[in-house]
């Protein structure tokens, strides 16, 4: 039975017997996800793509460690979110870009919303780029909790912050991105 006709259970249990075949065939199912991921935060795509490897590494040498192969990705999407929020922080601290100087790439929704409308497209690039404009620690929070789906929690450990700092900061967040929707909406 060739590797792309076993489940993702299957193939990690190959994965931890040390079959490399498995493992790219466990990158190739998730490549994609965890490179938008890490995207969204650092925004350098070869930032993001170095992550994204170094992160898929991390997770093959510790998957003997996994309690739990179910939750495989979930696993898998924390670790490239803890690389990819360190790596933001070590360069901010080392440059100071501005955002708009930066090059931010939309991540190809066209995947999940293939059967919506071509106004529910526009609908969403205009989200995803007045996402953009926040501010960083907005954009993060907002990213983590409404794109990736992680609740107060979990965003105050990633974030390092307090759960009441995370909730204001989220709230805060949403209020920002209302704002700007509607003044672009009336413009």
């Amino acid at each position: 039975m060739t590797s792309t006709k076993l489940n993702t259970e299957q193939l990690i249990q190959l994965c931890i017997s040390g079959n490399q075949s498995a493992q790219l065939e466990i990158y190739n199912r998730y490549y994609k996800v965890m490179y938008n991921t890490s995207f969204r935060i650092v925004k350098n795509s070869f930032l993001a793509e170095d992550i994204m490897q170094d992160s898929f590494l991390l997770a093959f040498t510790k998957l003997k460690e996994l309690k739990d192969i179910k939750i495989f990705g979930p696993w898998l999407k924390r670790i490239v979110i803890n690389n990819s929020i360190y790596h933001y922080k070590k360069n901010s601290k080392i440059q100071n870009v501005p955002l708009d100087d930066v090059l931010y790439k939309i991540e190809d929704t066209t995947t999940d919303i293939e059967n919506n409308s071509e106004h529910t497209n526009l609908k969403v690039r205009m989200l995803l780029n007045t996402l953009k404009t926040l501010k960083e620690n907005y954009r993060i929070a907002l990213t983590l909790n409404l794109i990736e789906g992680y609740d107060y929690d979990e965003i105050s450990e990633i974030m390092n912050i307090t759960n009441a700092n995370c909730r204001t900061t989220i709230s805060r967040a949403k209020e920002s991105l209302r704002q700007k929707l509607q003044l672009k909406e009336t413009h």
